[in-house]
């Protein structure tokens, strides 16, 4: 496995929080329903969906990751292959940090049967006491 496989590990300093944030702003990647975000909003959480957002929608991964740093969101992405790489790149070269959720893309459901599900898991992963203590690479497993 090489080192931007899925599920291989980040090295120890790139796993580590230094301090807990008080809340937790999300960013949801370009394949998931702003109807995700408009439920959690709806529950007071802070979650915008890329695909709302026309300066967001037409940037390389590169920038959204950039944007999603500068913002202080975490970056919701099934796209592992292309957003770790850019993790690990922020790390060696001492840039702003976009923190990863990670989803399983075989373990979410296609189309409109998504919401629901996404919404469900992502509302016990905001509302968790160590939400805003985890890693900086994340993995959504309650789906």
């Amino acid at each position: 496995m090489n080192s931007t496989d899925a599920r291989d590990p980040l090295p120890s300093r790139a796993c580590r929080r230094l301090a807990p944030r008080a809340s937790v702003a999300l960013l949801l990647d370009e394949h998931f329903a702003d109807a995700i975000a408009e439920r959690l909003r709806a529950e007071g959480h802070d979650v915008i969906a890329l695909v709302t957002d026309p300066t967001l929608r037409a940037e390389p991964d590169s920038e959204v990751f950039r944007r999603a740093a500068l913002a202080g969101r975490l970056l919701v992405t099934e796209n592992i292959k292309d957003f770790r790489p850019l993790l690990l790149r922020a790390y060696e070269r001492d840039e702003p940090i976009a923190q990863l959720l990670l989803v399983p893309a075989k373990r979410s459901q296609p189309g409109g049967r998504r919401t629901p599900t996404m919404v469900r898991a992502l509302r016990a992963w905001l509302t968790s006491p160590e939400a805003g203590a985890r890693p900086d690479e994340d993995w959504l497993t309650q789906l």
